[in-house]
């Protein structure tokens, strides 16, 4: 029954956001209509929606969402050739788990962990 989810973050100013995923992740814009205080993104099969929250305090904001891919080698290079700021705790590697993951923080401080099973 359940065929998709599409996580909604909170933003601070739409054109940095928009500009972020565009630019340095390589989403692109989804939809026609451009909505006033909210943001929706696509890349590949995935989706972010974003709504328009201007009194965010960054430092304390706790959007997460975890993405996975089935080529986390090559999409971790591309942020990379981007110069995409990897989170200092958050660096490529295997976890316990049997995940291979990383992390990012956009703008507003969401973080966006990418993961790729080992199995």
């Amino acid at each position: 029954m359940l065929t998709d989810i599409n996580p909604k973050l909170p933003m601070r100013n739409k054109a940095i956001t928009k500009d972020y995923f565009i630019n340095k992740l390589g989403f692109e814009a989804f939809g026609n209509t451009d909505y006033d205080g909210y943001l929706m993104l696509q890349k590949d099969k995935i989706q972010i929606h974003f709504f328009e929250f201007k009194e965010l305090n960054p430092n304390e904001n706790y959007g997460q969402v975890y993405i996975r891919t089935n080529n986390i080698d090559a999409f971790y290079q591309l942020l990379l050739d981007k110069k995409t700021s990897i989170h200092p705790n958050g660096q490529l590697s295997v976890k316990p788990w049997g995940q291979k993951e990383f992390s990012i923080l956009d703008p507003d401080n969401n973080l966006l962990t990418f993961g790729q099973s080992m199995e």
